[in-house]
């Protein structure tokens, strides 16, 4: 004989429908304690926090999730543990203000990718970000080669930073958009300016010419444009 399906445990569990008011109030007062903790941390937006800030505000949201629906978990144990992230957070931004040191250990420092219109190869080198991911940041600020670009800093919230040339100074660069990218030379196959495929260094080659970057050694070319920037 087929068994009746179970409503009640299927919609609460192994709970009495009681519990749910309880659930109801842990949550309110978890929801409040949370709003408590974030007041502390201050008013900057999630889209300027660092790597360090987005580590305790997601250390709050698990402390916050098991009491909400846990009846083992008392609601002192996560109150003790926002009490240790929040105490722990004011002690190392009073740190971080005192020491520049500090302050470089727990949020990383600024890094310039782009400078004079060419790749900063060494400080590239040293962020995990692919170069597509790069290029589609760039493009989203209507770049469409690297001599539109004086500068470009990666901040330590992982935001980018973009200062261009004006229009007079546009110089010749290393074109984004991946089709005129993608079409690059090993044998110059007429004379002009190419440009680097991996630094962006510009230079003038001649035709049936196979020539290695003299500021990074690799031998592949792309025809280098010096268009200004479309707003």
């Amino acid at each position: 004989m087929q068994e009746q399906l179970d409503w009640t445990k299927m919609l609460v569990g192994e709970e009495e429908w009681v519990y749910l008011i309880e659930v109801v109030v842990r949550t309110a007062i978890m929801y409040i304690i949370i709003l408590l903790g974030l007041r502390l941390l201050g008013k900057r937006g999630v889209a300027q926090l660092s790597v360090f800030e987005m580590v305790v505000i997601i250390s709050l949201g698990s402390a916050a999730g098991d009491p909400m629906f846990y009846k083992e978990v008392g609601l002192m144990v996560p109150i003790a543990v926002f009490a240790v992230i929040v105490g722990a957070y004011r002690l190392t931004t009073f740190f971080m203000a005192k020491s520049k040191r500090f302050d470089d250990l727990v949020e990383g420092k600024a890094t310039y990718l782009i400078e004079d219109g060419e790749f900063s190869i060494d400080e590239f080198g040293k962020e995990a970000l692919a170069q597509d991911e790069f290029f589609a940041e760039l493009r989203l600020q209507s770049v469409s080669h690297l001599g539109q670009v004086k500068t470009a800093i990666l901040e330590t919230s992982g935001n980018l930073s973009v200062y261009f040339y004006p229009d007079k100074e546009v110089r010749y660069g290393l074109p984004i958009l991946p089709k005129p990218y993608e079409e690059s030379f090993e044998t110059i196959p007429s004379k002009g300016k190419y440009a680097c495929n991996f630094c962006g260094n510009v230079e003038d080659l001649k035709a049936q010419q196979s020539c290695e970057c003299p500021k990074c050694s690799h031998k592949h070319w792309v025809i280098a444009i010096n268009e200004i920037r479309l707003r």
